[in-house]
């Protein structure tokens, strides 16, 4: 299950609430109206990340995000797909959706060894592994589960029977052994990048393990959703999931006794002694968190929410990413007159990052929340350092929401330094991505036109 609105929560920035890349501003204005034809995004051939850590800390993650659900409910044995897998597309919503679905499919079958298909037709149908793709409106999806921008569902071919199964058994991951049927439920009603990123995880759920770990920098299963495409990490663990030496139904422990012989044998590269093995996270502080990102609760309770967060990181002793996203979260909450400790919050939160396998992605994030900043702030040589710094990141990771806006921040900057003409370039450039990544040319425009107005503040501030 992803709920993709939590990066907006985490990287918007305290100087313009609606700037960052997430899901929550892209939600404010993303349309349905069909996308122009001129200047269509193209991020280029894959270039995912690749898995960097030793065989055995991955073993502990496989098994961690194997083996329970991310309520933390155990799941007591093994599931998969046994053989090739179809899929099949209920009411797609324009051709973006259709292609960047063929894109994933062949990725998964080039990296990670799956033999999955699209099915003839367009229409579902009755038999055994098949995976089928539904698009469903915003709302009715929300209204079923509210916390939940996208997710996949076991034994069932369609919203109407899954709605119809809501409180069955059926429909129970922990009692599934080998998969037959999965939904993935995704909405038509939001941005083409939005709908991309769920394909990517919840078809890779579908295929391998269901949880997600806020530890994990280097992967789509993480909530935080600063990878928005599988990495390398993620089709080497779908590669191992569906290696021949497992078998559905078996228990953790005889998974965990097969798993480093697969890893070595898939991941030569990773046969070196690990680092320090990773805790679970403490079930206190993954509430924390949902609570503080949650916008159903007051500013009051999210702050409380993540100074609650932060405390036990802190008596953790971790000083790894889910440290690091506790400061930012700290960071994004921060009322305005505590905006220098927002900011060594961030800057302490990026060190970290910066040190950890794909921790890449969220520094670059990070830096564009800085750049906004920076921009608010009349640095404009600061603003096109840091978006120089993050725009390979957003470019390999086909963040188009990321890489459109350093790129409209960008040319702002240049623009108050008097490079007029590489201004212009660098937005008609963007505009591609933008309209991907925002839904719209008027989407575009907008965060375009509210990039500018901080410079239009800057400005104000330096004539007082």
């Amino acid at each position: 299950m992803s709920a993709r609105g939590w990066i907006g929560a985490l990287v918007l920035s305290t100087a313009l609430g609606a700037c960052a890349p997430g899901m929550d501003a892209q939600r404010l204005s993303s349309s349905t109206a069909p996308l122009t034809p001129l200047a269509v995004y193209d991020p280029g051939p894959p270039r995912p990340i690749p898995p960097m850590r030793a065989n055995a800390e991955m073993v502990n993650d496989l098994l961690e995000l194997g083996f329970y659900m991310e309520s933390g409910r155990e799941i007591p044995q093994f599931s998969r797909f046994e053989g090739p897998v179809q899929v099949v597309v209920r009411n797609s919503p324009h051709a973006l959706a259709e292609a960047d679905l063929d894109r994933l499919l062949a990725r998964l079958r080039n990296e990670a060894g799956i033999r999955i298909t699209r099915a003839p037709g367009n229409a579902a149908r009755d038999g055994e592994n098949l995976i089928t793709v539904e698009y469903v409106q915003r709302r009715t999806m929300r209204a079923v589960v509210p916390g939940a921008a996208c997710f996949v569902v076991p034994n069932v071919a369609s919203w109407d029977e899954f709605a119809a199964n809501r409180r069955s058994p059926t429909i129970d991951w922990t009692r599934v052994s080998l998969r037959t049927r999965a939904a993935v439920f995704v909405p038509f009603d939001t941005t083409p990048q939005e709908i991309r990123d769920c394909l990517h995880e919840e078809i890779a759920q579908a295929l391998g393990p269901l949880n997600d770990l806020f530890r994990l920098t280097d992967s789509v299963f993480n909530d935080d959703n600063f990878q928005t495409t599988l990495t390398g990490f993620d089709m080497l663990v779908l590669r191992v999931w569906n290696a021949p030496d497992l078998q559905p139904g078996m228990t953790r422990d005889q998974v965990a006794a097969r798993l480093p012989t697969v890893f070595n044998r898939l991941n030569p590269a990773g046969r070196r002694s690990p680092g320090p093995i990773p805790e679970r996270s403490p079930r206190a502080w993954v509430l924390a968190v949902e609570q503080a990102l949650s916008g159903e609760n007051t500013a009051g309770q999210r702050r409380e929410s993540a100074m609650r967060a932060l405390s036990l990181a802190r008596a953790q002793g971790w000083a790894d990413a889910r440290m690091a996203l506790s400061l930012m979260i700290i960071a994004r909450l921060a009322p305005r007159d505590q905006g220098e400790a927002a900011l060594m919050a961030l800057l302490t939160a990026a060190e970290i990052y910066r040190q950890l396998p794909g921790g890449e992605v969220h520094a670059a994030h990070l830096d564009m929340n800085l750049a906004v900043q920076a921009l608010a702030s009349g640095q404009f040589d600061l603003v096109l350092e840091l978006t120089a710094r993050a725009r390979p990141m957003a470019q390999r990771t086909e963040n188009a929401a990321l890489l459109a806006s350093l790129g409209f921040l960008r040319a702002e900057a240049l623009a108050q330094l008097g490079r007029n003409d590489e201004a212009e370039r660098i937005r008609l450039d963007s505009m591609p991505a933008a309209r991907y990544g925002f839904g719209s040319e008027t989407a575009a425009r907008a965060r375009m036109d509210e990039i500018a107005r901080l410079t239009g503040a800057a400005l104000r501030m330096a004539q007082r």
